[in-house]
């Protein structure tokens, strides 16, 4: 068995690697070099060198601002997300009646687009805002709070499901050895539950922080930057410099590159911090 499927990996392995060169490598190196050019389309690239990074950072109004509100909204959103869905997997462990309609009920959210959620949330909020004559247009800190409820309202769900499996796969001799030795419940918890269920905790945070982090069409539907660009993230932010901004497609470029580099390292950190807190069952 093992030397035939050492015979046949490569059969089965290149359907993926082409689809990952094609969707990802490729195009990510085409868009490196193209961050070093002026260009229109990639038939009349100009070499400018680090031109377009230097005007990056000049963008203090721009970029760099968009940059801080994401880190802002990925911090909580990843807290809260987290929180919330471990403790509804949590209680939907218990034993209780109806566990299967609730997991239902909480993943459904994740099933709806971004952009339908986006205007959702953003017709639901201005109905409340509207009884003190203001919008979530109006000041950035009705969008800031948009976003992470619409962040939790859709992710909620999914990571729930996996702390699901996680607190299923703890072994029960472990829970019955630490009740005999009159374990508390919190103590339980912190020494036996989280130790054992680290790997769906590493993934969780991992989604949650690449979710939040390239947050699209639900900061487009919802606030689309507004008020000014104080709520505009960095994937809105690329994408208004590269097709809004005549002659500025190699400095939204610059952004994309940038923008991947920083968030594979914090993610690259994410996973090796949690990763070495992970105990073998």
């Amino acid at each position: 068995m093992q030397a035939s499927l050492k015979k046949y990996f490569p059969i089965f392995v290149l359907p993926t690697l082409a689809a990952f060169a094609i969707a990802f490598l490729v195009p990510f190196i085409i868009g490196f070099f193209l961050s070093f050019t002026k260009f229109t389309t990639i038939t009349d690239a100009t070499w400018v060198g680090l031109e377009n990074y230097g005007r990056v950072f000049q963008e203090r109004e721009g970029f760099v601002s968009a940059f801080g509100f994401t880190v802002a909204v990925a911090v909580v959103s990843i807290i809260t997300v987290n929180v919330i869905a471990f403790a509804i997997a949590w209680t939907l462990t218990r034993k209780l009646k109806g566990t299967n309609f609730f997991r239902t009920v909480f993943f459904m959210p994740n099933l709806i687009g971004g952009i339908v959620l986006g205007y959702t949330w953003q017709s639901m909020i201005n109905a409340v805002l509207a009884h003190y004559e203001t919008t979530i247009a109006a000041d950035w800190r009705f969008g800031y709070a948009g976003l992470i409820i619409l962040m939790n309202w859709q992710l909620i769900g999914y990571m729930m499901i996996i702390y699901i499996a996680g607190l299923q796969n703890v072994p029960p001799e472990l829970i019955e050895a630490a009740e005999l030795d009159g374990v508390s419940k919190w103590e339980m918890l912190r020494h036996v539950t989280i130790p054992m269920m680290m790997p769906s905790i590493t993934i969780c945070l991992f989604l949650t922080l690449s979710n939040t982090f390239k947050l699209f069409d639900q900061n487009l539907a919802l606030t689309n930057g507004a008020p000014g660009q104080q709520t505009e993230m960095v994937a809105l932010n690329i994408v208004n410099t590269m097709f809004n901004r005549v002659g500025a497609e190699g400095v939204g470029q610059a952004k994309a590159v940038i923008f991947v580099v920083v968030v594979v390292v914090i993610a690259m950190f994410q996973l090796r911090a949690t990763r070495s807190r992970e105990v073998e069952a």
